[in-house]
Order: structure tokens, then C-alpha cells, then sequence
């Protein structure tokens, strides 16, 4: 076996694949597929390490201080592993306004916020200027701030109500302040799950033509994959295959994002249930083997749990998201993360698990790498925090005064 290699398999069908691995070759569905009926975690581990590291020689890890925003969880589809819709009139049921938006998101945005990343439901009865007028008003608000808004499922829908094609929904979105995408609606692309999962939703073909003609007109974008329901591990090759296929033919993906299936509070629940930590690494694993022309594989730490997206750190994944702060979705379904983790938190985390931080805008521009002694850089968040209370507290007192002498 390679050096590098230094546990020896347990499982004797992983040989051939290390030693494809170690050769720099791309492995194949047959690969993927005895990759993830394996039971030899470590090795896997291993293998998808050693890519990382030679990707990222510096073991840097990614964060960004960003912001979710749902605009409204009112939907006209009906995902069966969906927690998060409501119909309208429902309890629960909510719509924001472009400016309950701005105004709801204020007290949470700081000069150093770089991103916001928007989805939200499918709302029939409102238009697509709607969507276009929550880009206008958040780019108005927080100029500075990149718009990374809606799925391509999102997208299609736009299309459908609109009558125009994807090209021309995607400029006019840019052209309200649209940065890039996320890579949710994904789902599991094969046709036979995604008819029992998510029957109204776009077929893989049409998401796979949105990203497609996204990074053609130069957006960057993510891909996800949602794992752990009823799909089988030829369903989640497939799936990961056909990213690759169109990342070899457009360059324009960024990140990788497996999300763990969440079963609560939805009807895909009643047959599928909670998949192990066991399963995540490995999934996780095999996406940095499999996708080996993917810039980025991300452990989301909300769906995965901050302890879990640590260890993932050692299985190939060099992203864990960001700051999040009012996550919907997935609490929805019954992730018990806390909703939001500050930048300290972040650094902390990563720094025990032997990596180096590295803050990070959408783009993955880096914006400061973390690689001095940690007790410094915790003076230094908390003293450029306590400045910044202090500075609001202070703005808070003006528009006090102002009021008075009007």
C-alpha cells in the first residue's frame, strides 16, 4: 500500500480504490458504490483526507459571518420531507414584506456580515417582482453585503410564473443585486426517489440546466444532496456523478453541501428516520473522493451538529458554513443546533481540531486567516465587539436625542 496509507484496510475491496486514489485517478460509479456499502470508516476517512490536504496544503478551513433570510415559508409545493411549509391561513404561516425584511434583519448585521443567503417557499400569490424587490430593498439597505438567493429550484418557479426563461429570470435577478446561488432543491436527482420525495419540484434535468446557464452567464453557485431518507447508495453515486459531469463541463461550481436528512414534523418521517454519525462521515468522505473537481466540501455544522462537523474536518471537508443566525429549515424538522454560532465560536472550534481558520466572503475571497495564537485573537473579537455595543449603544442615544428635539 502507499505510504500515506498508514491504517491497512479492513475491508480488502478499498486496496484498488486507494491505490486509485493515491495515483490521482477518478474513480468510477462501481468505486463510489463499495465506497459507501464499506464499513471501513477510518480508511475511507483516510483516503478522502489525503485529498483534502493536497487540495489544501495549509489545512485551512472556511466560515463566513453570513445571514439567513426566509422571506415566507408559504409554498405551493409539497415536499414530502419538508417541515418548513405552511399554506396560507395556516398557523405558522408568515410572508415578510421587502422592508419587515430590511428592518427584521437589522440589529443582526454588522459591517463584517458579508453575506446573506436567501430561500424561502414558493409563494403563488406573489409575484415574481416581489423576489426582485426583497434583492432591490436588502442590496439598498446593505450595500456591502453579497445576495446569495434562491434555489434553482426557486428559479424555475420564477420561469413558470413568469413565462420567461431561465437566462432572462436570472439577469433581471442580477441585475437587482443577485450575487450567486445556493445549491439546495437538489435533493436526490435520481428520477425514481425524486418521484416519491418531491414529485412537483424541478426534475434533475431542469436544475442541472439552471446552474448551468447560471454559471454561463458567470454566477457562482453550490450543489447539495439530500441523503439519508430512502434513497440507496447507487442513488447518491448517481447523484454525485452527475454533478461532477456538469462541473467538468462548466467550472462553475464552488461548494459541495451533503444535507442530513431531518425527519420531524414531516410525512417522509414515517418511513425514514434520524441516519447515524457513521453514515455523515462517510457520505462526506466519499463526496471529496468522488468529486474531485469540486473546489470545496462543506460540513454544515447546523444540520450536522458543531461536535460532527469538527470531525468531518478530518474526512475531507474543509468548509462548516457561517455565523447562520435565524435558521429556519432545518429547526423546523427538528435540528437542535442552536441557531447561530459567532466567529469565536467558529475559530475555537476549528483550532481543536488542529486546522487553521480562515475567514472567508461568498466567493471565497479570504478576508483573514486565524493562524495566530489563539489567546490573541480572542482579545481581539471581544475587544472589536465590546467596541461595537458600545457604538451602537451610542447611535441608539442619538436617535434618543434626535427624537426629543423634534
Amino acid at each position: 500500500m502507499p505510504l500515506e496509507l498508514t491504517v491497512q484496510p479492513n475491508d480488502p475491496n478499498l486496496i484498488p480504490i486507494a491505490e486509485k486514489v493515491y495515483a490521482g485517478e477518478r474513480l468510477t460509479f462501481e468505486d463510489g458504490v463499495t465506497l459507501f456499502r464499506s464499513f471501513d470508516l477510518l480508511t475511507i476517512g483516510q483516503l478522502a483526507d489525503f485529498v483534502n490536504r493536497q487540495r489544501n496544503p495549509q489545512g485551512y478551513v472556511y466560515f463566513n459571518q453570513n445571514r439567513h433570510i426566509n422571506p415566507t415559508n408559504i409554498c405551493a409545493f409539497h415536499c414530502n420531507f419538508c417541515s418548513f411549509r405552511r399554506d396560507p391561513g395556516e398557523p405558522g404561516a408568515y410572508a415578510y414584506s421587502p422592508e419587515e425584511i430590511v428592518e427584521r434583519i437589522r440589529p443582526t448585521v454588522s459591517e463584517r456580515v458579508t453575506e446573506f443567503h436567501i430561500v424561502g417557499g414558493l409563494h403563488t400569490e406573489y409575484g415574481f417582482d416581489y423576489y426582485l424587490e426583497v434583492l432591490r430593498a436588502l442590496k439598498r439597505a446593505y450595500p456591502w453585503v453579497h445576495l446569495k438567493a434562491f434555489t434553482a429550484v426557486e428559479i424555475d418557479f420564477f420561469a413558470q410564473m413568469t413565462g420567461l426563461s431561465h437566462e432572462e429570470v436570472l439577469r433581471q435577478l442580477m441585475d437587482a443585486g443577485l450575487g450567486s446561488m445556493p445549491g439546495g432543491g437538489a435533493e436526490i436527482f435520481h428520477p425514481e426517489i425524486r418521484r416519491r420525495i418531491c414529485p412537483e419540484k424541478a426534475d434533475a434535468d431542469t436544475w442541472l440546466a439552471v446552474h448551468r446557464t447560471a454559471h454561463r452567464l458567470g454566477l457562482r453557485t453550490n450543489a447539495t444532496m439530500l441523503y439519508g431518507h430512502i434513497e440507496k447508495y447507487e442513488h447518491r453515486v448517481d447523484h454525485l456523478i452527475r454533478l461532477r459531469e456538469l462541473q467538468d463541463e462548466t467550472g462553475g461550481f464552488q461548494t459541495f453541501i451533503p444535507l442530513r436528512y431531518h425527519p420531524e414534523n414531516n410525512q417522509l418521517g414515517k418511513r425514514a428516520t434520524w441516519t447515524t454519525a457513521h453514515d455523515t462521515l462517510k457520505t462526506i468522505a466519499v463526496s471529496r473522493l468522488m468529486l474531485d473537481n469540486f473546489p470545496h466540501i462543506k460540513a454544515y455544522w447546523i444540520m450536522l451538529t458543531p461536535p460532527i462537523a469538527q470531525l468531518a474536518l478530518h474526512f475531507g471537508a474543509d468548509d462548516i458554513d457561517g455565523t447562520v443566525v435565524e435558521e429556519k429549515i432545518y429547526h423546523e424538522a427538528g435540528a437542535t443546533t442552536e441557531q447561530q454560532l459567532d466567529k469565536l465560536d467558529l475559530i475555537r472550534l476549528v483550532r481543536a481540531a488542529g486546522k487553521i481558520p480562515v475567514e472567508r466572503d461568498t466567493l471565497y475571497n479570504i478576508i483573514e486567516i486565524y493562524d495566530r495564537p489563539l489567546e490573541e485573537i480572542e482579545a481581539e473579537v471581544i475587544a472589536r465587539r465590546k467596541r461595537r455595543i458600545i457604538e451602537q449603544a451610542r447611535a441608539r442615544r442619538r436617535e434618543r436625542v434626535a427624537l426629543t428635539l423634534q
